[in-house]
């Protein structure tokens, strides 16, 4: 299956924690990175998550945030450090490709902000990406 969303990130789950409707999967992605993925309980039901057990992770390049430094007291759960490797700017809209450990994370935000932040090719940056925006896949 080929799919639009952008950024797919290849790992493995690390703990299932489920609640009343939801559930928090931890995977630790293959580039060495940990990421958390909020989704109903039914879903990791149905994928049958367990430790172990592999999948993509997959976010929207619409929901991914990036920043010029880790942030502290921040309620969103994953922050991959990683560096700027394509900008590519139009009229209103950034396009931002950032190389993390083990694969590539694309954000985009707009121009204003790619300004603001001050953003090159070789910047050093952080994707920032809510739980809550994280898909997940199975094979």
């Amino acid at each position: 299956m080929t799919l639009s969303i952008r950024n797919q990130l290849p790992g493995s789950v690390t703990a299932v924690h489920p609640g009343e409707a939801m559930a928090t999967v931890e995977v630790h992605l293959e580039g060495g990175q940990n990421l958390t993925a909020a989704i109903t309980l039914a879903a990791a039901e149905d994928l049958a998550l367990a430790p172990g057990t592999p999948v993509r992770a997959l976010v929207k390049s619409t929901e991914v945030s990036v920043a010029t430094a880790q942030i502290e007291g921040l309620s969103i759960r994953n922050q991959l450090p990683g560096t700027v490797v394509g900008l590519t700017t139009g009229a209103v809209m950034a396009t931002v490709r950032i190389s993390v450990p083990g694969g590539e994370v694309t954000a985009a935000i707009t121009r204003d902000a790619a300004i603001q932040l001050g953003l090159f090719v070789g910047s050093d940056v952080v994707a920032l990406i809510k739980a809550t925006e994280v898909a997940l896949e199975t094979a």
